[in-house]
């Protein structure tokens, strides 16, 4: 386990250090202002959704730059070991608040790796702050870092995760998900619910 001064390199840890070429992240013009709630792209994502009973519930918010910063509560339903939150909950949380940056950037773009270090247990009934911002970009990669933090947004750090997302076209959604889920996304009457539903990472 991974302390709050020192990161265990793993062997995957080089696919995450952006190029000597990579490029400064721009936030959007469009993209939503500092301060602002994102809401749920997708009212069934086990991340954000509204309508998943043990979802995380988790809502992003704009930061400046290409940041965004997030706030998930523990529950019991969240439990890995007797009273505290599951390492797979925490990484989806981590995960759910990387992939809001896209937004930022006004692309559709998906996780194609997550490292995640584990620094302390986090309690059930703990609020998790997140923050997470993109650090770099290279051609359809997205470089990007997190850290969750319990007791307030400046508290010990519980959890932090270094990410690759890749850019991708709406075609992946189509191709790949579930055709009912798919359709009835692409019928929502709601335009901009239909374009959120294949923003994010699913």
């Amino acid at each position: 386990m991974s302390n709050e001064n020192s990161r265990e390199t793993g062997p995957g840890s080089a696919a995450l250090k952006p190029p000597a070429d990579a490029i400064a992240p721009v936030r959007h013009p469009d993209a939503p202002p500092p301060g602002e709630l994102l809401g749920a792209h997708y009212a069934h994502c086990f991340g954000c959704g509204g309508e998943q009973p043990h979802g995380l519930h988790l809502q992003a918010r704009a930061g400046e730059g290409v940041r965004v910063s997030a706030e998930f509560t523990v529950r019991p339903a969240h439990q890995g070991a007797p009273g505290l939150a599951h390492g797979g909950v925490l990484a989806t949380a981590l995960d759910e608040t990387l992939g809001s940056l896209n937004w930022l950037l006004r692309v559709i773009a998906v996780t194609g790796r997550l490292e995640t270090d584990f620094v302390r247990p986090v309690p059930v009934d703990t609020v998790l702050h997140l923050d997470a911002e993109v650090t770099a970009v290279h051609g359809r990669k997205i470089y990007s870092t997190a850290t969750g933090r319990i007791g307030g947004p400046d508290g010990p750090v519980a959890v932090r995760a270094d990410a690759l997302f890749i850019e991708v076209k709406v075609d992946h959604f189509i191709d790949n998900g579930r055709p009912e889920e798919i359709r009835a996304a692409m019928a929502d009457p709601d335009q901009a619910r239909r374009a959120r539903a294949f923003e994010v990472n699913p």
